[in-house]
Parts: C-alpha cells; structure tokens; sequence
C-alpha cells in the first residue's frame, strides 16, 4: 500500500522543456539546502532561465521549515541540482539559510542553521513514498558529496572554497539513515 503524504504541485513555467525519464532511471536521491532565506526566494531562483533550451536549475522537491513539501519537477523530468548526476537522481531541497548571501566569501563559510523535525520528519516521509514509487531508488546523498569543486572566494580570489557545501554541518544524517532504507551513496 503507498503512503499517502501531502505534495503540493507547483511546477515550474519551463517543465515540460525538461528531459523526461522514465520512473527505473533513478536510482539515488540527492539532499541540498538552499542556502536561501526562503521558500518564495528558492521559486524565485529556480524560474530564472539559466540554460539555452530554456530551463534553469531546481531540485524536484522542496521542503519548507514547517514541514511542507512542494513539488516543482515531476519525477519523470530531469531536473538541473547537481552536476554529473541529474539523470539519474531525484533533488531534495531543504530550505536553509545555509552561507546565505555570501556563498563565496571565504570568511563566511560556515553553515549554522539546523534542519528543523518538522522537515526531517517530512522528509522521511518524503523518502518513504519515493521508495514505493520508484523501484530502482537505492543511494541517497549530499550536494556536498557529489560536487566538491571549488572557485575563487568573493573577498580572495587566491583562495578557493568549495561551491557546495550543503546540506552541511547541521544535516542529521545519523537521523536520516536510520529512518530510510536507503544507503549512502
């Protein structure tokens, strides 16, 4: 029986540009922050046309700090979250302020804001019904594990810093894999 749990569809203008894939293409979940102050300002970021077929970058799913949960990709859509790997995965976007606004700033590095229950909560729940929903999901993993690029820092550019860092410091992975069936990847 598949768990019902509350998605709210709000697609993005340019979705049915995007790629679409079938349900056993994915096999691996992707967490991020957003790095963003809020919910209104990540819709914001993710309409901006970005590539030239007309899409721009955004995860699948949002998930608020109340625990709301809001869909902007559909599964059977590739969405633009994390080089390398978009075909193949499904992005989570936690809203976190994360280094906001200073992503770069050498000086500013460090990801403070914790993850609240209300969305760990919801996203278990969340994970829960993409495994019933996709039957090769096996991996889940952070932005952070996957690109480890680095670019020159805003105030420095002699130093680099890592261009992703999230879902950070705060993310209770301990919490996560212990109420997912899934395993790092």
């Amino acid at each position: 029986m598949e768990m019902s749990i509350p998605i709210r569809d709000e697609f993005l203008p340019y979705v049915e540009r995007l790629q679409p894939r079938a349900p056993t293409d994915i096999d691996l979940v992707v967490i991020h922050c957003t790095e963003l102050p809020d919910l209104a300002t990540a819709r914001g970021y993710g309409e901006r046309i970005r590539h030239a077929d007309g899409t721009g970058n955004s995860g699948h799913y949002y998930i608020d700090r109340d625990g709301a949960i809001v869909r902007y990709v559909p599964d059977d859509r590739v969405a633009h979250h994390v080089r390398g790997h978009n075909g193949h995965s499904i992005g989570i976007e936690l809203v976190n302020s994360g280094r906001f606004p200073d992503w770069f700033d050498s000086r500013r590095q460090t990801m403070a804001e914790p993850y609240s229950d209300a969305q760990i909560d919801a996203l278990l729940a969340l994970l829960s019904h993409l495994r019933t929903a996709l039957p090769n999901l096996r991996a889940i993993a952070g932005h952070e594990d996957l690109d480890t690029g680095t670019v020159p820092a805003s105030d420095n550019a002699s130093i680099q810093v890592r261009r992703k860092l999230d879902p950070g410091p705060m993310f209770p992975w301990d919490r996560v894999m212990r109420g997912c069936s899934l395993r790092r990847g």
